[in-house]
């Protein structure tokens, strides 16, 4: 394992004690809202200041891009973190959350590790390496289309709530092809499940860059692919789709006809 995830992979089972260890006391903890249904506990600040914390005892001059603390240092190495993917579903004790961690280097992604603590699975990749659930080589499904596929989603809140119209024609036209439509709750497991085939493809509309870039390179060394709802490149931006290759061009194909015109690329 590369020096860089191995530190990464550390970081996050340690996130992940402080996660589990605060579980039986979600009743008591501070909540403080960011915004309309957008929740930080203690919990998020301390899970991230131990990813941070650990990284820099080992590579003080790197710089962050961090959820709850925002972007620090100057370097060509940039970690960025999103310490408890899901916290609405912590709240609830809904068990599905993950710490994600991804390392860009010069701008391109190079490491990524999404750990879910509650089931104690480990999703990583290093660039030219593959992705790994644990030690076992993962891949992406090897569905061939939308047809009797299982899809995952995250439905549009807070300020993209204005695109709800839109999603819903998005996912109506999922919904008369697709096996299945799931809504998890954590975009980061959902491309990690994307990786590893237990979902086919993944479209959301209003993500942040700490809740895809881990995912992104782990799909990508899956051999999976990821990109824009309208099948751009993907740069970190918000709105995405991710699948294995023949699922990933029929979401863009399906998907397409609904994208309002301000969330098109080229």
């Amino acid at each position: 394992m590369q020096p860089l995830l191995n530190i990464a992979v550390r970081a996050a089972r340690s996130a992940g004690e402080v996660i589990v260890r605060s579980l039986n006391r979600v009743e008591s903890l501070t909540i403080t809202a960011k915004g309309r249904n957008d929740f930080v506990t203690e919990v998020d600040q301390a899970a991230e200041a131990e990813i941070i914390g650990q990284i820099r005892r080992h590579y003080p001059q790197h710089a962050f891009l961090a959820e709850e603390s925002g972007a620090s240092g100057d370097s060509d190495t940039v970690w960025i973190i999103d310490p408890l993917d899901g916290t609405t579903n912590y709240l609830h004790g809904f068990p599905v959350f993950a710490v994600s961690i991804a390392c860009q280097v010069k701008g391109r992604l190079e490491h990524a590790v999404i750990y879910d603590p509650m089931r104690g699975e480990i999703f990583s990749a290093s660039r030219g390496s593959g992705a790994h659930l644990d030690n076992r080589r993962i891949r992406v499904s090897k569905m061939r289309g939308v047809e009797g596929a299982l899809i995952s989603t995250g439905f549009p809140y807070r300020e993209n709530v204005r695109y709800l119209d839109p999603y819903l024609a998005m996912l109506r036209a999922v919904s008369a092809k697709a096996a299945g439509v799931r809504r998890p709750g954590s975009a980061a497991l959902d491309l990690a499940y994307v990786a590893a085939g237990r979902v086919d493809g993944f479209w959301e509309i209003g993500l942040s860059p700490w809740d895809t870039a881990a995912g992104t390179l782990i799909i990508q060394e899956a051999g999976g692919m990821i990109g824009t709802l309208t099948g751009g490149e993907y740069q970190q931006g918000g709105h995405i789709i991710a699948g294995n290759p023949k699922v990933y061009a029929a979401l863009v194909e399906l998907l397409g006809p609904h994208v309002p015109a301000e969330l098109r690329t080229p």
